[in-house]
């Protein structure tokens, strides 16, 4: 993430939640019922996976921290960090949360150990310039143990709901969006083994009686976010 993105999200840190409201209501659903459906999904992918329970988790562009929740109490995180560029973000997060088995660090203060099972990672990349995603990469891939799993979230171009949904919010109307294929390259290129490609989220509230066939559907390419989840070896 760039300096124009820091100053972008320290501007909105305090009405990110509106802001982000506003642009998701034509879905029906607020912002917990997708950051909680990411978690959720993802947890189910670990165990079709075989993967045992994180222990240790990063929350990559975490923001004022709407993941850190679900990381612990839906996938049982033992020990979360969020690392984000916006130091106003960050403060919003430290104040929520008060648990000391979360840490909220600047991504420039943040050095990959090596040492995390997850890293979880939504929406971020679009915000982040073209030629500066390869070395966001490596971090990611070298923050993890080999076997270590990559949840990488970002909204979905093809699907013409995010694209008018990414419209109407101020801080992503002129974000470079990246679809799955293009995900999937970038993370071979960064040494990443790619182990499933899923899209969610294709019906609104109003539509929600047909839900229950989304994970059936999770193959095409309709949703409004994909994740690729991927390992690294």
């Amino acid at each position: 993430m760039t300096k124009k993105t820091h100053k972008t999200f320290d501007a909105y840190a305090e009405n990110y939640e509106a802001a982000l409201a506003q642009g998701i209501a034509v879905s029906g659903e607020s912002k917990d019922y997708f950051a909680r459906g990411r978690i959720e999904w993802l947890k189910q992918c670990l165990i079709k996976n075989k993967f045992l329970a994180p222990k240790r988790a990063l929350d990559y562009g975490c923001g004022t921290g709407s993941s850190t929740t679900y990381l612990s109490t839906i996938l049982g995180a033992d020990f979360i960090i969020g690392a984000d560029q916006s130091a106003k973000s960050l403060k919003i997060a430290r104040k929520t949360f008060h648990s000391g088995a979360v840490e909220f660090l600047s991504i420039h203060d943040f050095r990959p150990d090596g040492n995390f099972d997850l890293v979880f990672c939504n929406g971020v990349f679009h915000h982040i310039p073209i030629d500066e995603r390869q070395t966001a990469i490596d971090c990611i891939f070298h923050s993890l143990r080999s076997g270590g799993v990559f949840a990488f979230w970002e909204n979905n171009p093809w699907n013409p709901g995010t694209r008018y949904v990414m419209s109407q919010i101020p801080f992503d109307r002129d974000a470079v969006t990246l679809s799955a294929l293009e995900a999937k390259h970038l993370l071979r290129q960064g040494g990443f083994k790619i182990l499933r490609t899923d899209f969610l989220f294709i019906f609104p509230n109003i539509l929600r009686v047909f839900r229950c066939v989304e994970k059936y559907c999770s193959w095409l390419p309709i949703g409004a976010q994909y994740q690729v989840l991927c390992q690294k070896p």
